[in-house]
């Protein structure tokens, strides 16, 4: 039996994803003794495997830049949205309370942004979506600057990566796409890979951290530098009440001892979410009832421990979602040790000459459409028995240009992915449709109908390039269209998805305080969540890039501000 140990602290933050440290730095700055516990033995959440994008209307970038929205004009969009989901209270409290979170990590931590100017609004067909200026990018971050502590980040996605080095979204993953066809862009990532070879004999992992990445090293330096304690490999079992039912602590297990934690103002919950809890999956996500598959690229370790602790205690659970998952196509891949990795395709899908169907040969959707729209929309097109699943075909232009799932582009080889059967190939659409049990004249059909008009760059069937987001996913040097494109050159390719999700939006009801709720309304005293573990204040709906990350870590903020400094003067009842 393990021994129980006894620790003090003012604040214990449980899990360590963007809102969990975010809460944990900004405590500390505010003069409180800090613990965060992480149930894996890295930290960095489902953050480190993420774009480490954040949408922050209004934000400190945008004013400097003279890109001012007019008043209102964000509120509206996701008003536009969401519909009767509309929850103007935490949506006002987000915007509002965002852009200050921004300027507090930029001005007081190691966290620091570039600006998304180009980096439109999924749904540009509504009047208040924006063309650029909401979204910020964490900056790419030298894990030098963690010590020793470099071992203690988590990794990104090892399918994401090329030859482990994970490409920063902008100019630098844009050399990575033209290495095939520029001399500079050739050269540019020969001196990325050599760097990364050469950090790989000196640490034993690359230092160039980037996307979710780097902002989850930021996060965490700045943890340590605020003084927070750090516990890997601590799990919560249980929150401890008095009998007044304030929050006091938490219970831990770790591999040498049970933690009793005794936290005097206050426990935030930022746990992940729910993506691995079978249980919790199957009573609410219903296409799951009726056997659709579901394949998070989330860490495994977020199994709902936040939801499970906070119901335990008495908070109520969000309803009425659009959806409680935050869907994404996934591909499988099988790994040498005999898991499965999971490869969320967020990229690809834009780029002219891919094209996706179901078994019957047919397209369901605009490929290049937000990946929440595209497992919507299979859902909504899988036929009613037999597998939900689908399809991403290209040729072999496309593929030794963009690359396809975990297949990296020219001059990277494929005979891995072929020989294990994440990748197949065939010289004719049929040969193809045969090794994949696709309908062999319906594709046939398919690709003829679909590269009559792409040729001329036009898609009919699904307007595929009509907004901004489209075309900006896309490659902008191809014409007329830069995402459309005829599938010509054999060999052809596919790789099959199935439904995944980069995590859940269903979670613990919050107020603009970040305080966790009762069903009444009232709020549990000294009990606080964010991240994935609060319920979406978007409804379920995915209204633009970074609608993740930016509540995470506004809401992990207005936490630690709520307990430093309104905590013994905030209202019972909020609502």
């Amino acid at each position: 039996m393990l021994e129980q140990q006894t620790l003090d602290c003012d604040v214990l933050v449980i899990g360590s994803g963007a809102g969990g440290l975010a809460a944990a730095v900004t405590a500390a700055h505010r003069g409180l003794r800090v613990i965060v516990a992480e149930k894996a033995p890295v930290f960095g959440g489902t953050t480190a495997y993420s774009g480490g994008w954040l949408w922050i209307p209004g934000a400190p970038h945008a004013i400097r830049a003279g890109r001012q929205e007019a008043p209102g004009r964000a509120e509206a969009y996701i008003r536009q949205v969401t519909g009767d989901k509309f929850n103007p209270t935490l949506v006002n409290a987000y915007l509002e309370a965002a852009p200050q979170m921004v300027a507090f990590f930029e001005q007081h931590t190691e966290v620091q942004f570039d600006p998304g100017s180009h980096s439109a609004d999924f749904y540009g067909e509504l009047p208040a979506a924006a063309e650029g200026w909401r979204s910020l990018v964490a900056r790419p971050y030298n894990g030098a600057g963690l010590g020793n502590t470099l071992s203690l980040l988590r990794n990104p996605l090892p399918e994401t990566t090329v030859a482990g080095l994970a490409p920063a979204a902008g100019a630098d993953m844009k050399h990575f796409f033209q290495a095939s066809r520029s001399p500079a862009s050739a050269w540019y990532v020969a001196k990325r890979l050599l760097q990364h070879g050469t950090d790989l004999l000196r640490r034993g992992q690359t230092c160039r951290l980037a996307n979710g990445n780097a902002l989850a090293a930021r996060l965490l330096r700045s943890a340590l530098d605020a003084g927070v304690r750090l516990i890997p490999s601590a799990a919560a079992t249980e929150l401890r009440q008095d009998g007044e039912g304030r929050i006091i602590g938490a219970l831990l297990d770790t591999p040498d001892a049970c933690l009793n934690i005794r936290a005097a103002r206050g426990v935030v919950l930022a746990c992940g979410g729910f993506p691995h809890d079978k249980a919790r999956l199957q009573q609410w996500v219903e296409p799951l009832q009726h056997g659709a598959p579901h394949h998070s690229a989330a860490p495994e370790t977020n199994s709902g421990d936040g939801l499970r602790m906070a119901e335990q205690a008495g908070a109520a659970m969000g309803e009425n979602m659009a959806s409680p998952c935050a869907w994404a196509p996934v591909s499988l891949i099988p790994r040498k040790n005999g898991s499965l990795g999971r490869f969320p395709h967020l990229i690809e899908r834009g780029k002219p000459g891919l094209i996706a169907v179901l078994a019957n040969g047919e397209r369901f959707t605009n490929e290049g459409a937000p990946y929440y729209n595209f497992i919507r929309d299979l859902f909504a097109a899988a036929p009613t028995t037999g597998p939900v699943c689908a399809w991403l075909l290209c040729d072999h232009a496309f593929i030794r240009r963009y690359g396809l799932g975990a297949v990296k582009p020219f001059p990277f080889p494929m005979d891995g992915w072929l020989a294990n059967g994440y990748l197949q190939r065939a010289q004719t659409p049929e040969e193809l449709a045969q090794r994949c049990d696709i309908d062999p004249t319906a594709l046939r059909r398919t690709i003829d109908e679909y590269n009559r008009h792409a040729e001329h760059g036009e898609d009919p069937q699904f307007g595929r390039g009509g907004n901004l987001y489209q075309r900006n996913q896309g490659d902008p040097d191809h014409r007329p269209n830069p995402c459309v494109a005829p599938l010509a050159q054999a060999p052809y390719y596919a790789v099959k998805v199935v439904p995944g999700s980069l995590g859940t939006f269903r979670g613990i009801l919050i107020d603009e305080h970040a305080r966790v709720l009762r069903a009444d309304g009232s709020a549990i005293p000294n009990l606080y969540a964010a991240g994935n573990d609060a319920n979406s204040i978007f409804g379920g709906y995915y209204p633009s890039g970074g609608i993740t990350l930016g509540p995470a870590m506004t809401f992990g903020y207005l936490a630690a501000n709520t307990i430093a400094g309104e905590h013994s003067n905030a209202p019972e009842n909020p609502l």
